[in-house]
This record gives C-alpha cells, structure tokens and sequence, in this order.
C-alpha cells in the first residue's frame, strides 16, 4: 500500500481532496430524493404525506449509520469504514432504481441513508485530524464543501431535464462513488492520530461522552445539531415540492435548489473561514439572524428573482451554519473517541433532519401552506443560536488535542 509522510502539506491535501470527492456524492444523494420527487410520485402514485416517508426513510437510515460509523471508525480505522460506507450509499443508489412499488422505495432509501450516514463522520474525523486544532475549522468547511455542491450538481440534473427520468439522478449517485472507491484505497491514509491510539483498550461510550467534562458540551452539541438539520432537511427535501404547489414550473424550482446550494457551498468556505476571527457570539447571531430571515423570505416572497435570492441566502447560512457545527464538535473530544462523539452527534441530527420532512409533510396536508412550515422552524432556531453560542465560547477556553 501506498505511504505518505503524514506531516506533509502534500498529505493534508491529498486526504482533504479525496474527503471533498466522497462529500461531493453525498450532497448530490442527498437532494436526489427532493429533485426526483416529482417524478417519483407520478411513478408511485404517491400523495405528500407519502412523499414524507420517502423523505425520511432515507435520513432514518442515516441516524444508525452515523453512530455506528464513528463507532466502528475509532475500533477499527475511519479509511476502512469510509470506504465500507461508500460502496453501501452508492450499491443502494443503483438499487433505488429498481424499486417497484412503495415498500421497495423506503428500502433502498434507508439502505442508502445508513451508507451515507457512516460517511460523515469519517469524513469529518479525518480531515480534522490531518489538518490539527488551527486549520480544523477551514479544512472540515473546504471538505465540507462538497455537500452542498454536489446537491448543486444534483439541481443540475433537474434543470437539464435528462432523459430517463427521475432515474436519473440516483444512477449518477451510484456508479461514481463506486468509480471513487478504488482511489480511497490507493491514495487515502489513515488517520495518523487514530493510529497513535490503536492497541489501547477502547474508551465506553458513556464515558467518552458524558464523563470528564464532556456531559454539557455533547448535550450542546446535540441540541444544536437537532435543531439546525431539521431546517435543513425541510429545505433540501421539501423545497422543490413546495416551490411547484406555489405556482413555480419544476424546471424554475430546479434553478431555486441549485442557488439554495450554490448559497451553502459559499457559506461553507466563508463561514469556516471567519470561526477563528469573529467574536462567538456575533459568529452565532450572524448564522441564525440569517436563517430566520431567509425562511421568512422564502416563504413571503412570490417573484423567481427575489425566491432566488431568497434560496441563496437560506443555504449561504443554514448549510453554512451546519458546517461550524461540524468543525466545532471534533474539539470536544479526545481522538480515542472523536468519531463515536462526532458519530453521535450527528445520528442525532439525523433525528431532526427526520423529523423534519415528516412534520412538513402532516403541516402541508393540513392545508398550513409554505409560510406556515417556513414559520414553525423558528422555535428551534433560537434555541439552536443559544447551543451555539455556548460551544463557541467554550470551544475558546479549552482544548483536548
């Protein structure tokens, strides 16, 4: 196998370049499912309360696979994981084009989410770690990246309106990450700080969570997560559908996802920049002050130009916002551990992102509309800016590595 000098700047960006790869895919099977829904739901005869479950079988699959893949990451390495991870979320991609009826669907999409799910979270241990305490924030935002780009590429699709169908999308989503598997075997390394720890007896999860000062920060963290995701997944999920119900052609709701995302990818990068050179609480204010302003937007605003806009701003800072939460967590937690804590953490969001669409979906079959779902979501904002705020300071006064 192929060695590398892990001090080498060549190694960091060889590691964050092979991570942006796997994000990439991620972001584009992500939002597969909200730009296939139309098409999906003519094919299924699917009303939108079922929609919602499709929605969420795929973000329920991700909430056992985030735990288990940062579990099994700090046993048995994050490169070994990473790849299992890959090879399931693109195998299930494939399989999702061949579901034929309901059933099948929620199947092949919760298969998909557990792949996706283990993902992350090695995603984000091993760009932390090859990058250290003072790059972390900019190395998990330019990995991170990814995400909301591929969902762009994903809203592509949808624009060009390629022939085969709803399809489409989810083959795209399944042969390249199966294509990218073999370069994560030659060219990705392990983890040099996972390998420090290897041979020492494995630290409980109870303990490396809730023991020795980490109880408050992982409930933070998961509050957060909770709270910010279930934002996100409404948008990513719900969005297009609810663009059409409001009047927008399919081919101009595809142009809204695809400013949505273009709106994340650089908030990532800029948000990720500034963790380090705002104060905490203008860092956290900032995000969610955005957040709440751009849903109120999206759900006011009947013109594709200012709806444009308004999509932009919403992924500039609920995807952004998402992004510093996940260069945060890894400070909280030792390396025997990092994964387990950032696997957790984001299985719990998993759980709001699931709850998201779900609610949407009972909100928008009780006839609230586009504004009522967009206005529900701002409870659980402030108290997200307010967990927010506390790592941030936090995250200021101490540091394990």
């Amino acid at each position: 196998m192929t060695t590398f000098n892990l001090t080498t700047p060549l190694h960091m960006t060889r590691t964050i370049a092979l991570c942006f790869l796997v994000a990439l895919m991620e972001g584009l099977d992500l939002q597969a499912s909200g730009i296939a829904a139309q098409g999906m739901a003519a094919a299924f005869e699917l009303d939108k309360l079922h929609m919602g479950w499709v929605f969420s079988a795929g973000i329920f699959g991700l909430l056992p696979g985030a735990f288990l893949g940062g579990l099994l990451a700090d046993r048995i390495g994050r490169k070994r994981v990473l790849m299992a991870s890959v090879a399931l979320f693109g195998l299930f991609s494939l399989i999702t084009t061949m579901a034929w009826d309901f059933n099948s669907l929620l199947v092949a999409r919760c298969l998909t989410g557990v792949g996706l799910g283990a993902a992350l979270p090695n995603l984000i241990a091993l760009t932390s770690e090859v990058a250290g305490p003072r790059l972390r924030g900019m190395a998990v935002s330019l990995m991170y990246c990814g995400v909301p780009l591929g969902a762009a590429v994903a809203a592509s699709i949808g624009i060009a309106q390629l022939a085969g169908g709803w399809q489409v999308v989810f083959y795209v989503g399944g042969l390249v990450p199966l294509l990218i598997m073999p370069l994560l075997g030659l060219y990705l390394p392990e983890s040099a700080q996972f390998r420090s720890v290897q041979g020492v007896a494995p630290i409980g999860v109870v303990k490396g969570l809730f023991r020795e000062g980490a109880a408050l920060p992982t409930a933070m963290i998961w509050v957060s997560y909770f709270f910010t995701l279930m934002v996100v997944y409404i948008l990513i999920n719900w969005l297009p559908s609810l663009l059409v119900g409001q009047g927008f052609s399919g081919r101009q709701a595809s142009w809204v996802m695809f400013a949505l995302q273009l709106g994340a990818a650089t908030g990532t990068l800029l948000l990720g920049w500034v963790m380090d050179r705002l104060p905490a609480w203008a860092l956290s204010a900032l995000i969610y002050v955005g957040i709440l302003a751009s849903l109120t937007a999206l759900g006011m605003s009947s013109q594709l130009e200012s709806m444009l806009v308004a999509g932009f701003v919403a992924g500039f800072f609920a995807t952004g916002g998402q992004c510093v939460l996940y260069a945060l967590a890894p400070h909280f937690y030792r390396p025997a551990v990092r994964a387990t804590g950032v696997g957790s953490a984001v299985a719990i969001g998993r759980l709001g992102a699931m709850s998201g669409p779900l609610v949407a979906g009972k909100m928008l079959a009780l006839g609230t509309g586009t504004t009522g779902v967009m206005m529900a979501s701002a409870p659980g904002i402030v108290i997200a800016a307010l967990a927010m705020f506390y790592l941030s300071v936090r995250r200021n006064g101490s540091s394990p590595d």
